[in-house]
């Protein structure tokens, strides 16, 4: 598990820097995104991946690996609005909008070090192309409970499909960073 944590932490580290480099340059300009379309960008995000896995070519410049990072912060800035609400205009600082970060990328890390626990590691003998179909499922889901008012019967809410969503685009940072043997 040691390892899990060591490149966990650098696959995070990497999308922090992502999240931060942008937060300079546009500011926290997310903070206008209602849920929904923040779920919506994520979607576009994962599409794009099954779409660069199934025709094995890119038109734009730009491999599965940015889209990745893309889904781990477009999940980060879900959760975040999932707690502070959207709003008109941006309403927080960077360094505020950085420690929400870290907040909830320790919490989806935290969980999943505890499904690491109980299912063994599994993740790493599954496809890349898996976790994309996972994520797309998990979008698929958060979709329903959004157009449901929120409302599920049995299942989890959207916070934690959305960090499912980030957990499964980190296996795929890893696997695609550290190779498939690892």
């Amino acid at each position: 598990m040691s390892a899990t944590k060591k490149q966990f932490d650098e696959v995070i580290a990497i999308c922090r820097n992502v999240f931060e480099k942008k937060l300079h340059d546009y500011g926290a300009s997310w903070r206008i995104l209602r849920p929904q379309s923040v779920t919506d960008q994520l979607y576009i995000k994962a599409k794009r991946i099954r779409t660069l896995e199934t025709k094995k070519e890119a038109k734009i410049n730009e491999g599965i690996l940015p889209e990745f990072i893309a889904i781990v912060n477009y999940g980060v800035i879900a959760l975040i609005q999932l707690e502070l609400g959207y709003s008109d205009k941006v309403d927080i600082l960077n360094d505020e909008a950085l420690k929400l970060y870290d907040k909830y990328i320790t919490e989806s890390k935290e969980l999943m070090y505890a499904k690491n626990h109980d299912y063994d590691e599994a993740w790493r003998s599954m496809r890349v192309s898996s976790y994309t179909d996972f994520i797309l499922t998990k979008i698929s889901r958060t979709k329903e409970i959004e157009n449901n008012d929120g409302e599920t019967l049995i299942s989890e809410g959207v916070d934690a499909n959305y960090m499912d969503m980030i957990n499964y685009a980190l296996f795929g940072l890893i696997k695609l960073h550290f190779g498939d043997n690892n």
